[in-house]
C-alpha cells in the first residue's frame, strides 16, 4: 500500500518513481534462439521482467470450417518461480487472457497467412503453437510476451515432411513468412494519469489497464481492457498514437 501511495504521489508531479517518462519503456533486450528443439525461440528481457517463448510447427488436421487453412495454438504458463503470486497448476484467468491477447494480436493482423500453412486441402495443414513462460514478474507481461512471440515467429523454420507427413528430423523446408509484426503496447491508469510499459508497483496502484496490438503498416489488431477502472475517448487517442509511435520503435529491435 505504502508503494502505491508514493507511485501515486510522484505521479501527481509528473514524476515516475523509477524516472521514466510516462510514454516510455523499460530498457528492453532481445535474444533470439534461445532453444535447439524449438522451430523459432525468444527470450525478452523488458526492465526485470523476463520471458521466454518457443514456436512449434507441427501437421495437424485442418478445422472442418478451415479446410484450407493452418492455425495458430497460443499459451502462456505463469510460472511460480517468476512470482510468489503465481501459483502452479492448470491456467488461471491471468495466463488464459494473456495468451488470448497475443493470439488475438497475431490472428486478427493477418501477420501469417493461413492459406500459406496448407500442405494438403481437408487433409494437412501446419499448426504454429506458441508457447510462452514468464520466469520475471515485474509488470507489463503483455508487451514482453508479445516482443518474444513476434521475435519467436520471425525466425521460425518450417520443418520438412517425408512421403508419409512425419517430419524429418534437422530438415527444414524454408522459413515461416511474416505478413506482418503486431506487437502490444500496454497503458496503466493511474489517479489521472496514463503510463505506458507500467511495472510492478504501477500495475498494483492501477484503477485500468489498456492494451493494444499495431502493425507497421497503421493497423489495429487487438484491444484489451482491463481493471475496474474507465478512460475517457481524450485519454484512447492519445494511448493510440503512442503505441503507433513507440511499436515502430520496438520493431528496429527486431
Amino acid at each position: 500500500e505504502l508503494r502505491s501511495d508514493k507511485v501515486l504521489a510522484e505521479l501527481k508531479n509528473g514524476k515516475r518513481i523509477d524516472g521514466r517518462a510516462l510514454d516510455e519503456y523499460r530498457q528492453i533486450k532481445i535474444i533470439k534462439n534461445i532453444s535447439e528443439n524449438a522451430e523459432g525461440s525468444a527470450r525478452v528481457i523488458l526492465g526485470e521482467t523476463e520471458v521466454i517463448v518457443g514456436v512449434k510447427i507441427l501437421p495437424s488436421e485442418p478445422f472442418p470450417d478451415m479446410q484450407d487453412q493452418g492455425t495458430i495454438s497460443v499459451g502462456a504458463e505463469l510460472l511460480p518461480l517468476a512470482s510468489p503470486s503465481f501459483e502452479a497448476g492448470p491456467p488461471n484467468e491471468n495466463s488464459i487472457e494473456l495468451a488470448r491477447v497475443v493470439d488475438r494480436s497475431i490472428r486478427e493482423s493477418k501477420a501469417l497467412d493461413f492459406k500459406k500453412l496448407c500442405i494438403r486441402e481437408k487433409e494437412k495443414v501446419w499448426t504454429v503453437f506458441i508457447d510462452m513462460y514468464a520466469l520475471s514478474y515485474a509488470g507489463n507481461l503483455f508487451d514482453a510476451c508479445s516482443l518474444a512471440a513476434v521475435a519467436s515467429l520471425i525466425d521460425a523454420k518450417v520443418p520438412k515432411l517425408d512421403k508419409e507427413d512425419k517430419i524429418v528430423k534437422g530438415e527444414f523446408a524454408g522459413k515461416l513468412k511474416m505478413e506482418r509484426k503486431p506487437l502490444l503496447s500496454t497503458f496503466a491508469k493511474l489517479g489521472s494519469s496514463i503510463v505506458l510499459d507500467p511495472d510492478l508497483a504501477e500495475e498494483k496502484a492501477m484503477s485500468a489497464r489498456f492494451s493494444l496490438s499495431t502493425t507497421e503498416d497503421d493497423f489495429m489488431s487487438a484491444f484489451q481492457k482491463g481493471g475496474h477502472g474507465s478512460f475517457t475517448a481524450k485519454e484512447i487517442d492519445e494511448a493510440i498514437d503512442t503505441a503507433f509511435k513507440r511499436g515502430k520503435q520496438l520493431r528496429k529491435l527486431l
